[in-house]
Formats: structure tokens, sequence, C-alpha cells
């Protein structure tokens, strides 16, 4: 069913047809890449207050893009995070590094809100509440059988770090070890035995879909950066595979996340001092 961002989308299309451009063309216009105009078409990348503002003038759409893109990007993500969970929604494949914690899609509800506790230590409940209902609602995409394949690395420390308590970590990583068992997504741990690893520097996110180029995301503390630039998709998915290459295999894998969720539980039901 198509909502109001496809709905955009459409009609970005059928203005650029009407002005006889191709997807190229337009992209030249707006310096940014054919393929960037291809996934606003198609509803993979939400058009931008300034894009809006270049779209209407390079096809005199009379300030149509503007009116709409504020109404359609409303988000229940952080602002940095928006236009990557809205790609990630309609990702037929996603292939994550997460070097600090289990991923957003992975998560349990208690583990991230310890998470978005530590981020926002003064905020009231229903801020964290309404944070943690967005992450809860994002890993719903894993409710269908087979759509998206996910893979996922993990950083060991992933798995040490202990957020939320014990309890909470046993819970966490049982859930990503039935989520594997259960053969709705490929994990492997990439261990602290790696030593040195191709993304020392921070995590990384590859998304590809039916129709549109893949994209890749990376983030920092409040800041997010999504490109479809193939050379540094190219040099993502390079980085990628050398991490899947140092990794566990799936099999150890699941092992080790299997052992640290005993312990952890192990850890919570031992007699306090």
């Amino acid at each position: 069913m198509s909502g109001p961002k496809d709905l955009v989308g459409e009609e970005l299309r059928h203005a650029r047809e009407r002005a006889d451009l191709t997807q190229q063309a337009l992209g030249e216009l707006l310096f940014v890449s054919g393929s960037y105009v291809g996934q606003m078409e198609a509803g993979t990348r939400r058009i931008l207050p300034d894009m809006a503002q270049r779209l209407d003038e390079a096809l005199e759409t009379g300030g149509f893009f503007e009116r709409h893109c504020t109404k359609v990007n409303a988000s229940k993500h952080p602002a940095h995070f928006a236009e990557a969970a809205e790609a990630e929604a309609v990702a037929i494949e996603i292939r994550q590094y997460e070097s600090l914690l289990i991923p957003g899609l992975l998560q349990t509800p208690d583990y991230a809100r310890a998470i978005f506790l530590a981020y926002q230590p003064t905020a009231p409940d229903e801020v964290i509440d309404k944070l943690v209902a967005a992450r809860t609602e994002r890993a719903h995409l894993l409710d269908h059988p087979t759509k998206p394949l996910l893979w996922a690395v993990l950083d060991e420390t992933a798995l040490r770090r202990e957020v939320g308590g014990p309890a909470v970590m046993a819970e966490a990583l049982a859930h990503v070890a039935a989520l594997a068992r259960r053969r709705r997504m490929i994990v492997q741990v990439l261990p602290f035995a790696a030593g040195a690893h191709a993304s020392l520097d921070g995590s990384l996110k590859l998304m590809y879909f039916t129709d549109a180029p893949p994209l890749s995301f990376v983030e920092a503390p409040s800041m997010g950066q999504l490109t479809d630039d193939p050379a540094t998709i190219t040099r993502h998915q390079l980085t990628y595979d050398l991490l899947r290459a140092d990794a566990l295999t799936p099999r150890q894998s699941l092992a080790m996340i299997e052992s640290a969720a005993e312990d952890y539980a192990h850890e919570d039901r031992s007699p306090r001092a």
C-alpha cells in the first residue's frame, strides 16, 4: 500500500517526465546522482527541505514539494537516523557491522531502554517510552519469515558490555540467538582475538533494494551519513567482506552468544552479598 512519501515520489517522477528530463539530467541540475533522484521517486530516500526547494525551482512545480516535504518527513526516529530507517524498511537485504552494541533491529525493549537512558539521563519517561516504542516497531521488520535478508556481524564488545544489568543482557542475547536458531538471520561475532580489523573506526550498515542502487549508512553520536556514492559503496562492501572473513563462523558465533547469555543468566540468579 502506498504511503504519502510514495505518492510524493510518484509526483516527482511525473513532474520530471513532464519536463522531459531523465533521472541523470535532473540529478545534474540538483548536483546529485541520477540514482539519488530514482531513490526519491521510489520512496527509499526522503525529500529534504533544501532539496524540495531545488526541485520546485528545477521542475517549476510552484512550491509543491516544499509544501509537502515537512508533512511527509515526520518521523518517530531521531533526525539523523530517520532517512536510514525509512530505507531500511524497504530493503531486501541488510548487512550490518556493530562495534559496540547489539544492533537496533535486534534489541529487546529493556535493552533499548537502558541505551536511551544512558544517552538522555535527564529525559522524562514519556520521551524514553516513545524512543523505545519506535525502536521496537522497527524490529517488526523481522516478522516476515524471509525478508529482508539480514546478515549481522557483532563485535565481541557487544556481548561483553553489560547494558542494563545481567537480566537485561541475558534476555537480549537469548533473543539474538533465537533469531539465528530459527534461521531468520545470519550472525557472526568478531572476537577480540581478531585484533585489528577493517572497521576499527566504527559501525557500518549496507542496504540493498529491488529497484534502486544500494545505500550505506555510518553513524556517530547524533550524526549519520547515508550515501549511494558508488565508490563509497564499493569500499564499504569490501570492508564488510573483510569483517566477515575475520569473524567466527555462524555456528561458533551462536555458541559464543548463547554461552554469554547463560553467564549473564547465572550471574542474575547468583545470591547477592
